[in-house]
């Protein structure tokens, strides 16, 4: 799958391979643990290419029409289920043009319309000088800031050659981006992979999936292709790359209307993109794999409709995946007796649309939606300024009358479908996501580290289940006998401004406690850290949506982790395990809070800077790291209120709750608040 833009460059050097993990800090210049594969990737991995058998097996038992007949109707409604079902709304597009621009080869119309009630969609529409009655080419455009005009020269010419063609701005781009701010001339977030993104964890936390968005808005550029006067609603095609390349084949996949589909850069399979580039969340359905799906499945669904496969010879995304899915389409092709019409090209260079797979366009929808009758050479085009196709006059969406944002959309979903929960439906959650432990101490590799007298730091290391394993700190107080003991996830920094609180990594606290008298793990649940690509507000999305695609949730196997480390205090000597406690900062409260709620072992926890509410998260227009909190479905049911609740109120102690901005809310009891100089030492008091 085509990934953000972002993953074109700064994660190039990364892309196709495992990368090398030190597992802990480094000792006198060696690692403290040997160096491996990210255990993490590779236990995920091994998930999804089981997974990826069983697909294999159920494709390779296609024999007959009325097999893969079978096979595609399951995989439509598997794959509705997944997004969440897409969106009804017909209703008027109430279209305008804004604008006219003239090349000696065609004109460039500046359109506005409505997918949903004031979601707006800016796009320029490429015809034909002349009058008459044209096929029509929705052409969406990838992970450009600039959106709409990186394809008009595959636009421009196919209106030279007798075609309406419409390009769009997806959504977080071109004028549509979602956290744009005037003030400074930007979006907030980054850019559009990686509102993108944000927009998809809401999703996911309500049960959809954002690509229903996009492949709205894409069924809706048909329907205002068709009504049309120029336009033939009988030859409709659809032809983008890279994230256009999605669109390209999702609309192809969900409409019937598309009569030849050519998209590109984006056809692959999971066996070779699992470890590599990950894609965007519109990009990404919600565990894809654990459905029995692959990429390939989208073409099988229109059969026998005409699809051109394009890749190139130099993509991150490897050619040799496309070919696959190339020859697994052409192979239920031919059951319909349509084996000609699946063709593959290879285009030289690298991602993208060189002129030779313009040109394998061209000739693609001259020959299905032409009636084969025109030239498919490409032609020099009149070529205009990003500024000069810009349909609306402020450059945004946000100024036109009744304008909304996609994250309004999602939380208006969000209070049509939600139905609470009880306490006990949401323990059987907890037990299905697998966040309970087997009670059994882990067996746990030491290494002694510094410290003597009052204290004594050892590093350690343990798997929570085969072939995962987690590393940490252990803090020894002096003497003798049981003594209370500490679970501390662990933190580098504090995830707020200097000026806000005095940052310090949780070390300082975790000495704090030890010289107290308690027994003290701080450690980190299981992650992928090279993963982590540094987006603003995201946190680590690629390894959270890696354990999605395969049916795992990250943020519970890491409460899972946090009770398997209360198997491993309890089993010790020194340690009282009626008397085992937790602390955890920011997101990382969650992983806690689930912990607690699912094992009274964890007598009690402290959440500090830990966001109070995903329902407050889905009615503010910007989230940070809620990729780390998401369990698809949750907030339909429960809140983090409803997690105190089943764990007890009473073992709760919860400072300075956040939103998810990381900004402390006044929310009043049973929360409390610190002053700016207090420190930790009084809430360290009440703790225990």
């Amino acid at each position: 799958m085509a990934a953000g833009s972002q993953a074109k460059t700064g994660n190039s050097a990364r892309i196709g391979r495992l990368l090398p993990l030190a597992l802990a800090l480094a000792c006198a210049g060696r690692p403290l643990w040997p160096q491996t594969p990210d255990p993490l990737l590779v236990w995920l991995d091994r998930i999804a290419q089981r997974q990826l058998d069983r697909r294999e097996e159920a494709v390779a038992a296609i024999r007959t029409r009325a097999d893969a007949d079978r096979y595609r109707e399951t995989v439509r409604a598997t794959m509705l289920e997944l997004l969440g079902g897409l969106p009804g709304y017909r209703g008027p597009l109430k279209a305008r043009v804004t604008g006219v621009l003239r090349a000696p080869t065609h004109a460039i119309e500046k359109v506005i319309f409505e997918s949903l009630p004031g979601l707006y969609v800016t796009a320029n529409l490429y015809r034909p000088h002349q009058p008459g009655r044209y096929p029509g080419v929705v052409v969406p455009s990838g992970h450009t800031q600039e959106g709409k005009p990186e394809p008009q020269i595959l636009a421009a010419n196919l209106a030279a050659k007798g075609f309406v063609a419409l390009t769009f701005d997806p959504i977080g781009q071109g004028e549509r981006e979602q956290h744009y701010l005037p003030q400074l001339g930007r979006t907030l977030s980054g850019g559009g992979g990686n509102e993108h993104l944000e927009l998809g964890a809401r999703s996911i936390l309500i049960g959809q999936s954002v690509a229903r968005y996009f492949i709205h808005d894409a069924r809706r550029s048909i329907d205002y292709l068709a009504s049309r006067p120029d336009v033939d609603p009988e030859r409709i095609g659809v032809t983008g790359c890279s994230g256009g390349g999605a669109i390209t084949a999702y609309a192809a996949a969900f409409d019937p209307r598309v009569k030849a589909a050519a998209p590109g850069c984006f056809i692959n399979s999971f066996r070779t993109l699992f470890t590599g580039p990950t894609a965007d969340s519109e990009m990404s359905f919600p565990r894809f794999l654990a459905a029995g799906l692959d990429i390939g499945d989208f073409f099988l669904l229109p059969a026998p409709l005409p699809w051109l496969m394009m890749a190139t010879a130099g993509d991150y995304f490897p050619p040799e995946g496309t070919r696959k899915v190339y020859e697994e389409t052409r192979r239920i092709y031919a059951l319909y007796g349509a084996a000609d019409r699946v063709r593959l090209h290879i285009g030289p260079g690298p991602h993208g649309t060189p002129r030779e797979s313009r040109e394998e366009i061209y000739r693609w929808m001259i020959r299905w939606l032409a009636g084969g009758a025109g030239g498919a050479e490409e032609k020099p085009v009149r070529i205009f300024t990003s500024l000069e196709l810009q349909v609306t006059a402020g450059g945004n969406v946000d100024g036109e009358p009744g304008s909304r944002k996609v994250y309004q959309v999602i939380a208006d979903e969000f209070h049509a479908r939600r139905q609470p929960r009880g306490s006990g439906e949401l323990l059987h959650q907890l037990r299905r996501l697998g966040v309970p432990s087997s009670g059994r101490a882990p067996a746990v590799t030491v290494k002694p580290g510094e410290g003597g007298g009052a204290l004594r730091i050892e590093d350690l290391r343990f798997e929570t289940e085969p072939g995962v394993p987690v590393s940490g700190r252990l803090y020894l107080p002096s003497g003798g006998g049981r003594k209370p003991a500490v679970i501390v996830l662990e933190e580098k920094r504090l995830p707020v401004p200097l000026y806000v609180q005095r940052s310090q990594s949780t070390q300082t606290l975790a000495e704090a406690m030890a010289k107290a008298g308690r027994v003290v793990l701080e450690f980190s649940p299981r992650d992928s850290p090279d993963a982590l690509d540094g987006r603003p507000f995201l946190g680590n999305w690629v390894t959270n949506e890696r354990a999605d695609l395969v049916g795992r949730n990250l943020p519970a196997l890491r409460a899972h982790d946090v009770l398997v480390a209360v198997d491993s205090l309890a089993a010790r000597a020194d340690v009282d395990p009626r008397s085992i406690r937790g602390y955890a900062r920011g997101v990382k409260g969650f992983w806690l809070l689930l912990a607690a709620a699912a094992d009274p072992r964890l007598k009690k926890i402290w959440l500090d800077r830990t966001p109070w509410s995903f329902a407050q998260g889905l009615e503010s227009p910007l989230t940070s790291h809620l990729f780390e909190a998401l369990i698809p479905g949750f907030a339909l049911h429960w809140d983090m209120r409803d997690l105190v609740a089943a764990a007890g109120p009473h073992r709760v102690l919860w400072t300075d709750p956040t939103n998810w901005m990381n900004r402390v809310v006044p929310l009043g009891p049973p929360f409390r608040y610190r002053a700016v100089a207090e420190g930790d030492g009084p809430s360290i008091e009440e703790f225990f």
